[in-house]
């Protein structure tokens, strides 16, 4: 039997300096102060070693580790993994999703497995609830016969919470699924301190739960 080694608990501000090297001490009041990993996410990874007060090659390795970790969640979003439960959506997407300073409403096409055969970008900008048009949403899952959709977008507040804008369109979305023969799966809002399943809350179901 091969032995798996686990890697020890370790905090935020433990792994920056791990990353940015031997140089790099005590960026816990930095850290703090530009509101924690989430803020420094979400900023270009050129910039993050200078907010830090970081330069030279500290700020370069922690530039690139930001970098990787946004490809590396890219990946994760690729076509061909299942959708078995919320989390798989909203701890996938999250990464990449959470972090972003404008929205975006995104679908993620499904087949009869649920697993995700595509993901398209609908809208990106300012959303408002009127602006969602249903035949946008499921234009290109009816051209490429999904079974059933994901749709996503993020709140660039930090704040996942829904609106009684986000909770209508899902109603809307999810009746018009039934008409097409294609099931709204789920609805999901990710936001830097997580996410929310609108399915989870009922949204989709039509009458609430």
């Amino acid at each position: 039997m091969v032995a798996v080694r686990r890697l020890a608990p370790i905090d935020d501000v433990e792994l920056l300096e791990l990353v940015a090297g031997g140089a790099a001490r005590d960026l816990g009041p930095a850290l703090s102060r530009i509101g924690g990993l989430a803020a420094l996410s979400a900023g270009e990874p050129r910039d993050a070693g200078p907010l830090l007060g970081l330069s030279g090659a500290p700020a370069r390795r922690l530039g690139w580790a930001i970098e990787l970790s946004r490809r590396l969640a890219a990946c994760q979003a690729e076509p061909g993994w299942r959708v078995r439960a919320p989390t798989d959506v909203g701890e996938r997407l999250r990464p990449a999703m959470g972090a972003l300073e404008q929205e975006e409403l995104r679908v993620l096409l499904l087949n009869t497995k649920n697993v995700v055969t595509g993901m398209v970008t609908v809208y990106l900008g300012n959303l408002a609830g009127s602006s969602v048009r249903v035949g946008e949403v499921f234009r290109d899952a009816v051209r490429r016969q999904a079974a059933a959709i994901v749709v996503v977008h993020n709140h660039p507040s930090g704040d996942p919470t829904p609106s009684a804008d986000d909770l209508r369109i899902t109603a809307e979305l999810a009746e018009a699924g039934r008409l097409l023969d294609i099931e709204l799966l789920d609805h999901v809002v990710v936001a830097r301190s997580g996410w929310v399943s609108l399915r989870a809350l009922g949204a989709t179901s039509g009458g609430g739960t």
